[in-house]
């Protein structure tokens, strides 16, 4: 893709994933504006990071629920990622409405504007595995220390084809923007692509315990704090470095034609997949030293399992992940010792 002078918005672009993306779009000379109300901790932080680089970067401090703010942000835009969201299962779970207003409302808003006065601009929406709910219809059994699925129907992992069913508020807010995102293309002709995204991680993240978990494991333990598991530490999930997912993002636009539309899983797969207690184990590699746990609870709507089938991106667009885990939790580390030498 040739960004040299495309316009682009990000929403939420001084987040993790937003900030990352605007800096790859940066050094490829597109025109960025940056839409984001700076609410989530640390947040501030990106912004001389960004501005670094260089280059066509305007920040708009402003709300997804502001629709006039909003329709002032996609004027003149070729594309359109919305990455604005409330991120949290735990914070939809204590207010559901603050949740609905953000992911389903916010995207609504974003999402109308575009087709109101950048039609022709292609809109990339980050959707969530969460859609898939806890997967409860699917028989799960512990393997070697694990959760694995024993459906064989499930043996490469969740394919878009698996019944939505959102369990928990952040899932249904995150679902019913990703139907809304789906059905401007069917009904408005907009050129939509949606991406159901597993455990992203990578450099300028600020994660927390409840959002984010890859980064805080590593900096909690680095710091030599003790590390809170929510369950038995056993659940697998799969992990998609940051550096990946932008790779996915680029290639499915470079491949409209047969993209525009449809929306796609994107994780780690399988071959990126681990248990909470195997990400420790990655880490204590890392750091030569002994990690300190604590548990608690489940967490309402977790999933015993998730890992991504990638088979639909691969086979409409080529990609698949190359970094893999211990690789990218390495290249995390960098980062969270630069953060501690600042």
């Amino acid at each position: 893709m040739n960004w040299n002078k495309k316009n682009v918005l990000i929403t939420g672009g001084a987040g993790f994933i937003g900030s990352n993306l605007a800096k790859y779009l940066l050094q490829n000379k597109a025109n960025v504006t940056i839409f984001d109300n700076f609410s989530r901790n640390n947040v501030e932080k990106n912004l001389p990071w960004l501005e670094s680089f260089g280059g066509g970067i305007q920040v708009i401090r402003g709300d997804v629920r502001d629709e006039l703010s909003v329709t002032k942000a996609v004027q003149g835009k070729d594309f359109v990622f919305h990455e604005a969201a409330q991120a949290a299962v735990t914070d939809s779970v204590v207010n559901p409405i603050e949740d609905f207003e953000i992911n389903a409302r916010g995207t609504l808003n974003v999402l109308d504007a575009t087709r109101q006065h950048s039609p022709d601009a292609v809109f990339v929406f980050a959707s969530t595995n969460k859609v898939y709910g806890g997967l409860e219809e699917f028989n799960v059994e512990e393997k070697n220390g694990r959760y694995a699925f024993s459906d064989d129907a499930l043996l490469e992992g969740v394919s878009e084809d698996v019944n939505l069913d959102f369990h928990s508020p952040y899932g249904c807010s995150k679902g019913s923007a990703d139907q809304y995102v789906r059905d401007f293309s069917r009904i408005y002709g907009l050129k939509t692509l949606v991406f159901r995204q597993s455990c992203i991680y990578g450099q300028r993240q600020w994660g927390t315990e409840d959002q984010g978990w890859v980064f805080h494991f590593l900096r909690t333990a680095y710091q030599k704090e003790t590390i809170k598991i929510f369950g038995d530490g056993k659940q697998v999930r799969d992990l998609l470095y940051i550096d990946d997912l932008l790779r996915a993002y680029e290639m499915a636009i470079d491949n409209l034609e047969t993209t525009s539309g449809k929306i796609y899983n994107v994780g780690g797969g399988l071959v990126n997949s681990v248990s909470l207690i195997e990400a420790l184990d990655v880490i204590e590699s890392i750091l030569q030293s002994k990690v300190k746990t604590e548990y608690f609870p489940w967490r309402p709507g977790d999933q015993k399992v998730f890992i991504s089938n990638n088979n639909k991106a691969l086979n409409d667009f080529g990609w698949a992940p190359q970094t893999s885990v211990h690789e990218g939790i390495g290249k995390l580390y960098n980062w969270v010792q630069e953060l501690s030498k600042a």
